[in-house]
């Protein structure tokens, strides 16, 4: 069996010594050097195949951090793997301990089209592979076309919307938050050969409310509808970038291609703008269910019906690796977020059931999957470690192995 491991990072705020992101905010080379440091013992740790990571605004951070977990991965290699002159030099645990390195030639780097100066900085995504990339890798932010999303009207004259019911206005999205980079990587198969997987890597709009001018953002004067309505645009641009993505998603599902979805999704897993992403869970039966065009009560969906319609939805359906893993072992919980004594999942990594464990055509499955998250804390010790150089998410690993049992 081929494996691979393909991971999830949000490193939070990875930039340069003396370089203002936000508004007054920088590190000094003393913490930059510990968050340099942090990050590429996270990687080593981590030592995962594919890395998805968001809030990167400077490539050239990344690329230092990625050189330096390389010489402690060479440097923990010469301390513990042994060569060819010790007899046991095969044994299986030393192949899962050694570390391979990435290398300079499998980054993409996404910036962020609305990054500015100092102090209105604005984050991008990377992947980094050790695969390299099959072509060049995609970055998705600014649209084509304004996507147009209109409502529909409530009220109703002689069963059509007439004068001002007509329109019920619309949301408008032009450009999403932070990129979305779509990567083909070229992963090893039991054949010797390759197959290739498409990933999308994200960073949704956050839950922090989005205010406009005149608004008052002064908190001292604290007006409670107006932060209400930031975060109902907030809400509101989250899950129509989510609708952008699963857009592109279900183009490459149609080409038969197999996905992967990483990144932080800013929302658990049955949030509406996760729902969107993963495609909508079928009903166990729709021949129950009223045809949308039934004439009579009796006009229901046919036993084919509800097979062609169960089949079309599952087709581009995603999976939650982290469900999968709970699903099959006893743990409860996992979470890569804590706020206010809040723990829950916002970074997240779905697949295609091209590595379901139920699906007879699967390609793969994933056998294990990790998280990283004893550095996170609920916000409520501001002088706890770590709580300002390192991430404040946890890192997500699944564990994947092409091909399928021999019992499947």
């Amino acid at each position: 069996m081929t494996r691979f491991t393909i991971a999830s990072f949000n490193v939070k705020n990875l930039i340069g010594a003396d370089k203002e992101y936000y508004k007054f905010q920088s590190y000094t080379p003393e913490e930059y050097a510990w968050k340099q440091d942090w990050m590429a013992d996270q990687l080593l740790t981590m030592d995962a195949d594919i890395v998805g990571f968001q809030e990167i605004f400077e490539e050239d951070a990344l690329r230092s951090v990625i050189a330096e977990a390389d010489a402690l991965g060479a440097a923990s290699n010469a301390a513990s793997i042994p060569d060819k002159s010790k007899r046991y030099h095969r044994k299986a645990i030393f192949r899962k301990l050694a570390y391979t390195p990435y290398g300079t030639n499998g980054l993409a780097f996404a910036p962020n089209v609305a990054d500015g100066g100092p102090g209105e900085r604005r984050p991008g995504v990377a992947i980094v592979s050790r695969f390299g990339f099959v072509g060049t890798p995609q970055v998705i932010q600014d649209l084509p076309e304004p996507v147009d999303i209109p409502f529909s009207a409530l009220r109703r004259a002689d069963g059509d919307a007439v004068g001002d019911d007509a329109d019920a206005g619309y949301f408008r999205l032009r450009r999403l938050s932070r990129p979305i980079l779509k990567a083909k990587i070229p992963v090893p198969t039991n054949d010797g050969q390759t197959q290739t997987i498409t990933v999308f890597n994200c960073h949704l709009k956050s839950k922090l409310g989005e205010h406009i001018s005149p608004e008052p953002r002064d908190l001292t004067n604290y007006d409670p509808t107006a932060r209400a309505l930031g975060s109902l645009r907030a809400a509101l641009r989250r899950m129509a970038e989510a609708w952008v993505l699963r857009a592109e998603i279900v183009k490459e599902l149609d080409a038969g291609n197999p996905v992967m979805v990483l990144g932080d999704f800013n929302d658990g897993e049955h949030a509406v703008s996760s729902e969107i992403i993963s495609g909508e869970v079928p009903f166990k039966n729709y021949a129950w269910m009223l045809r949308h065009d039934a004439k009579t009560k009796r006009d229901r969906y046919t036993d084919s019906e509800n097979q062609k319609i169960r089949g079309a939805i599952n087709k581009v359906r995603l999976h939650s690796a982290e469900k999968l893993f709970v699903r099959g072992s006893s743990r409860d919980m996992v979470y890569t977020s804590a706020f206010g004594g809040t723990f829950e999942s916002i970074d997240q990594i779905y697949m295609s059931r091209h590595f379901h464990p139920d699906y007879k055509k699967r390609i793969g499955q994933m056998e294990y999957f990790s998280a990283l998250n004893d550095h996170l804390t609920d916000g409520s010790h501001p002088e706890a470690p770590y709580n300002k150089l390192a991430s404040d998410h946890g890192q997500i690993i699944a564990h994947i192995v092409m091909g399928q049992d021999d019992d499947a």
